[in-house]
């Protein structure tokens, strides 16, 4: 689901080591490594500066139209929560298997890249935004998802929620930051921006953040210079909350200047970007559901999901109108062809997963009979009887609507499409009774009379540390619920801090009974304090967001807060949810990614192929023809496109050597490639080890991040030289880059070893 379960977090820690400290460390690890990274490539070790953006793009738009390049006319991005193209199950068809309409349609006529990866920490709000900007959350501020922790005073932690329109502050006087956040404290440039000024005007249904997401602060925030309807919305909310939501959440258009779309007439709004680079001035955009849908589907009657239905929340009576964050793919369809054939060429979508029993989230007409019957209602199994019948709704969805977009002419021959999944999940649950089920011709069975195999196990973390641990945790601190919680410790103990260190050590021995098989399970996987959490990518540009230390569990478990004892059991099994994510292991982090249009080949699928979630940003612009104000941590996939498609740059001898750069860029720079998994082992075997041990290795890992972020830096000017600039990549230069890589990556392997 997009919003989690559980919507608190409670405690901060800001790593605060002196810069003295830090500097004599890292230059301390940079000597040794000198002499191991030699012959280093001029200016390796010159001090670091910040990432170069390429020049600012004028903001006058395009008054004659989207200017897309070649035959590309229409962008649809579609971004399912958790949907698996991979079996979880090996008797039972994978979820998009269960889908041909669009299995066949990806590998017919694309390639689904089947080696693509998240970002970390691997959640909702992390891994979209991840995915449509191209840059980490330590670029766009939201690292620590779906909710996290600030600081207003060192001893008064606030949780706050992860989903926030792009343009919120989280409005605290202890911390006015904003939610989508730059390293130097800016708001993050925003990913419709190189879009718009080309001249097309970008939709948004249910995405993440480019959208409205609660009727609080986002209406104050986009209707601030408009006080009749800021008046109109703010009573809307008092009076019929839900009709609120139905109205002004989840549906967006960002117009190009100018664009008839957005006029005064259809109540378009002020666009504004504060700090936009190059500046965004003059741009207008439409607001909810009330105001987008009379440009997109004109007419008195409801706007109607592919199945004809009405789209309308489950109130009674219902309210029209956006349907909340856990849409059907009829829904999000419907949304998308509507847009797409009403002067909205550019797309952004979301779809919910199918995984658990949406019979509570959508309308009675829509649920089907299976899940109404169905004895488990909240997660499900694979192959549950629910699961395989809405994933048939969602079939038929997505074949009614190639079937409408091709009578509209929006076909792969002139449109764009990329459909990936937010990340994969880790089934909590047994082995069905019926073992050998396949879901389609025999339903799994997961509950039989009061038996049941299916449910995550909750965990009181307060309990635990306050009954396991000799001396116990008696010091007040909060997580955020998640199955890799982050800790913000009561007093903001800094990285090293002797609280801290108790802390880490008293949770890495936590240890639980496991509810389903009696066995006694290590409850920590693997731990990262601000040094490691620097080298993931995972520290912002504010502070006071930064956690004491992240807490990477068993991908069974489920952490919270709650009494500081186990009178009450500490650890339960709840059969109301059966997926977690969150986590480093393979079955989270490891997704796919699907391309089709023009100057995409058309492979099949590709298991081979490393790439993760940054790279879907710097693709689609090269085969857009457009460049972003800023510099990403992605690279484009041209291994899966077409030269004709390609800047001369990345074809042929240039082109290899560009593939040969952007492969070593990510292994050391992507949070789930080999760099950042070898660290990660190598900081829990700090934060569970002695302090001199700790003190020792996390001096190394400091150094490694200091030299992997020099090395990185002059990676990706010469990746985005070649992809935006038409600037070939130095054979010489790329050959040293690649070799250091590769002994930077041979040093942190043999430090994991020992």
């Amino acid at each position: 689901m997009k919003k989690n379960r559980f919507s608190r977090t409670r405690v901060f820690t800001r790593f605060s080591e002196s810069l003295r400290d830090t500097l004599r460390r890292a230059l301390a690890l940079i000597a040794v490594l000198a002499l191991v990274l030699a012959p280093a490539a001029p200016g390796l070790y010159a001090a670091p500066s910040p990432a170069k953006a390429p020049v600012p793009m004028p903001d006058e738009g395009d008054q004659d139209g989207c200017k897309l390049s070649g035959p590309i006319k229409h962008v649809i991005y579609i971004q399912f929560d958790n949907v698996h193209f991979r079996r979880d199950n090996p008797n039972v068809p994978s979820d998009v298997e269960q889908m041909p309409n669009l299995y066949n349609f990806l590998t017919g006529n694309g390639t689904v890249l089947n080696n693509h990866y998240t970002p970390l920490i691997s959640h909702t709000a992390d891994d979209i935004i991840t995915s449509i900007t191209g840059v980490y959350g330590d670029r766009h501020g939201q690292p620590v998802a779906n909710d996290f922790d600030y600081f207003s005073t060192p001893t008064n932690p606030r949780f706050t929620s992860s989903f926030e329109y792009w343009t919120d502050k989280i409005q605290n006087a202890g911390d006015p930051s904003y939610y989508m956040i730059t390293p130097e404290g800016k708001n993050a440039p925003a990913p419709w921006v190189s879009w718009t000024r080309a001249g097309c005007n970008v939709g948004a249904a249910s995405t993440a953040n480019i959208e409205l997401e609660n009727v609080f602060g986002d209406i104050s925030t986009v209707f601030a210079n408009d006080p009749t309807e800021l008046a109109f919305a703010q009573n809307l909310v008092n009076t019929n909350f839900d009709g609120a939501v139905a109205d002004f959440e989840g549906i967006a258009i960002h117009c190009a200047k100018g664009n008839d779309v957005c006029s005064q007439a259809n109540h378009g709004e002020p666009d504004l970007l504060p700090d936009e680079p190059g500046g965004y001035n003059g741009f207008k955009a439409l607001y909810g559901h009330l105001f987008v849908k009379p440009v997109i589907s004109p007419g008195a009657g409801p706007m109607l999901d592919l199945d004809g239905n009405p789209i309308e929340d489950t109130d009674n009576p219902p309210n029209l109108g956006f349907p909340g964050f856990d849409p059907t793919a009829a829904q999000t369809l419907s949304y998308v062809a509507a847009m797409q054939e009403h002067g909205v060429p550019v797309t952004y979508a979301y779809i919910a997963d199918a995984h658990d029993n949406h019979d509570f989230d959508w309308n009675a007409q829509i649920v089907p009979p299976a899940c109404v019957s169905d004895p488990e209602q909240g997660g499900l199994g694979p192959g549950d009887v629910c699961y395989v019948a809405q994933l048939a709704a969602y079939d038929e969805a997505f074949g009614k609507f190639f079937a409408r977009l091709e009578k509209d002419g929006i076909t792969q021959k002139n449109t764009l499409f990329v459909i990936t999944a937010d990340e994969n999940d880790h089934f909590a649950g047994g082995a069905p009774f019926n073992q050998g089920c396949d879901g389609v011709k025999v339903p799994c069975v997961y509950t039989m009379g009061n038996q049941t195999v299916i449910g995550e196990f909750t965990t009181n973390m307060t309990g635990l540390l306050a009954t396991e641990p000799t001396p116990p945790v008696t010091t007040g601190f909060d997580i955020t619920f998640d199955m890799s919680p982050s800790f913000y410790v009561d007093g903001q103990p800094s990285a090293g801090d002797s609280l801290a260190r108790q802390f880490e050590k008293a949770a890495a021995g936590l240890t639980a009974v496991n509810p389903r098989t009696g066995a006694t399970d290590k409850l920590m996987v693997a731990m990262a304090d601000p040094v490691e959490l620097k080298l993931l990518h995972m520290i912002t540009g504010d502070a006071s967001r930064t956690a004491t230390f992240t807490f990477f569990g068993d991908p069974d478990y489920f952490f919270l807060t709650g009494a500081p004892n186990c009178n009450s059991a500490c650890v339960f099994q709840n059969s109301g949810n059966s997926w977690n994510h969150g986590g480093i292991q393979p079955e989270i982090v490891h997704t796919w990614l699907g391309i089709v249009g023009p100057g995409v080949k058309n492979e099949g699928v590709d298991n081979d192929i490393w790439s993760d979630h940054t790279d879907i940003r710097p693709t689609m612009l090269v085969l857009a023809g457009l460049q972003d104000d800023y510099q990403h941590e992605g690279r484009t996939l041209t291994e899966v496109l077409e030269p004709w498609a390609l800047p001369s740059s990345l074809t042929g001898d240039a082109g290899e050597e560009f593939v040969e750069l952007a492969q070593a860029f990510k292994q050391i720079n992507a949070p789930n490639a080999s760099l950042g998994r070898t660290s990660l082992r190598i900081s829990t075997k700090a934060l569970t080890g002695s302090d001199s041990t700790y003190s020792k290795l996390e001096g190394k890992l400091s150094g490694v991040t200091t030299v992997r972020d020099l090395l990185a830096g002059q990676m990706l000017e010469l990746l985005e030289g070649a992809e935006f600039n038409n600037t070939n990549v130095p054979a010489s230069t790329a050959d040293s880059l690649v070799k250091q890589a590769g002994q930077l990556l041979d040093y942190v392997n043999e430090l994991g070893d020992n």
